[in-house]
């Protein structure tokens, strides 16, 4: 932690700055979790140690809650799931994730006490927990809250008072890192981490946070200089300013002062109306927007009850309706097509989805920092479209971009990025065949399709790229 300090940043409290120059893809520091839990919907599919998604865990045979890759996982979790365990056996069930969690980190604070542990900048103690700005239904749950934890909490521990009780799932509440699988593509589960909390936003970050190996790391997403403040985005920026500082008000309780959104830089963009002679009236560019906010919450539900088909059509009546009104980079035509690309890649119709995901991403470049893991997520997931589609040019040219952005965000050695490197070298043979000879080439992939399918795209999800931070649904 050498590399940097935490400084007090005018108007925002507490922050980190650098104390050296870091380039892009640079770790500026990786950090354990304080204390994490998986969950509670995928406890049984996502080991408790390393938060690696697996076909087969060893459970607990104990509590027979907690799940494991293996023996050598199970060891390394028991100093934090001693307690756990035991308590789970008495209380008869585990807790919802934010007890298991408040608990995790009280046993730490009972074994190690509450000042600064070992690699930490700050105490949890000094952690803020703006339980003050709570509206009445947080305060109703933070209430629910104790109830349950007290309830869960075995006599023979130490005991803490309701006053840091609270604080505690304040922490929580408004500093519970995301966890996502090893493949950075779901949640799955959430943590406290001490140093990066210290972070800032900035809707146009100079970092990235990403969860590889059992650690967070800070990547620098652009040349920092020694003294420069070092910040994150807390909400993804496909969002005009308003939306985001609203978001950022309710989620976080601070208003954004960043330069994007006082400006309102790409705001124009994101509503952006077709341009030229046959340019829509402000009234009809009003109604189409209205018709997509509706469409969106129509296929929320359909995804939801699994109904793909009934999305496709709905994706399709709506860019009917859009494409003569909405500019190439407005957020709501970009919505759809990200969807409608998804959905008939899940359905293997790959040519149209390689159509919508092109379009997506030539959207997504003019508004999005061109280091932005999300950007490079979706650039990855249409070059593979693409790819199974045939268009082996564009999709390996789409991979290529895709890696290059990944190397930054994620670095060589997280497993998306590794997945990334043997598609790119696939696509790349495959290209070289396909200059030397189109039609063997076209020949050669048919045969081969006739004796494997292709691989089943991951069933589409509501879930979006994960959020940095956990907020209790």
């Amino acid at each position: 932690m050498e590399s940097v300090e935490v400084f007090t940043s005018e108007g925002k409290g507490r922050g980190l700055k650098a104390q050296k120059e870091f380039l892009p893809g640079d770790v500026i520091f990786a950090e354990p979790a304080y204390a994490a839990v998986v969950f509670d919907s995928l406890t049984h599919v996502i080991c408790h140690t390393c938060f690696k998604r697996q076909e087969r865990l060893h459970r607990c045979g104990q509590c027979k809650f907690a799940y494991y890759c293996d023996r050598t996982c199970q060891r390394a979790a028991w100093l934090n799931h001693k307690n756990e365990c035991s308590a789970i056996k008495k209380h008869g069930k585990a807790p919802t994730e934010n007890i298991r969690l408040a608990a995790r980190i009280m046993w730490k604070i009972e074994r190690e006490g509450s000042g600064l542990s070992e690699g930490c900048l700050v105490s949890i103690d000094d952690l803020q927990n703006h339980v003050d700005s709570f509206s009445e239904e947080e305060k109703k749950e933070l209430r629910a809250d104790i109830e349950s934890f007290l309830e869960f909490w075995p006599p023979q521990s130490q005991q803490f008072g309701m006053q840091y009780i609270s604080h505690i799932f304040g922490v929580i509440n408004c500093n519970g890192f995301t966890l996502s699988d090893q493949r950075g593509l779901q949640a799955v589960g959430v943590g406290i981490f001490p140093n990066l909390c210290q972070a800032n936003h900035d809707c146009w970050p100079n970092c990235t946070v990403i969860f590889n190996n059992g650690k967070i790391e800070l990547r620098a997403l652009s040349k920092i200089s020694p003294g420069d403040e070092l910040t994150v985005s807390y909400v993804d920026f496909l969002n005009v300013s308003e939306e985001r500082r609203k978001q950022l008000k309710k989620q976080y309780y601070f208003d954004c002062t960043c330069e994007h959104c006082k400006k309102q830089i790409k705001d124009d963009l994101m509503l952006a109306a077709k341009a030229g002679e046959s340019k829509p009236s402000a009234e009809t560019v009003k109604e189409v927007i209205q018709f997509s906010k509706d469409t969106l919450e129509k296929i929320n539900k359909a995804r939801m009850e699994g109904l793909y088909h009934e999305v496709v059509k709905l994706c399709r009546e709506c860019l009917k309706k859009q494409e003569p009104v909405l500019g190439d980079t407005n957020i709501y035509l970009l919505r759809i097509l990200s969807i409608a690309s998804e959905v008939l890649s899940y359905l293997q119709m790959f040519e149209e989805a390689a159509d919508y995901a092109k379009r997506m991403v030539d959207g997504y470049l003019k508004i999005y920092h061109p280091n932005n893991a999300q950007l490079g997520m979706a650039v990855m997931r249409a070059g593979v479209t693409h790819w199974h589609a045939g268009l082996i040019e564009a999709g390996h040219g789409l991979i290529c971009k895709a890696y290059a952005i990944l190397l930054i965000t994620h670095g060589p050695s997280h497993p998306i990025t590794k997945d990334l490197e043997v598609m790119r070298v696939q696509t790349e043979m495959e290209l070289r065949m396909f200059q030397q000879n189109e039609f063997m080439y076209y020949k050669m992939r048919e045969a081969a399709l006739k004796n494997q399918k292709i691989q089943v795209m991951p069933e589409p999800s509501n879930d979006t790229s994960p959020s940095l931070f956990h907020k209790k649904e």
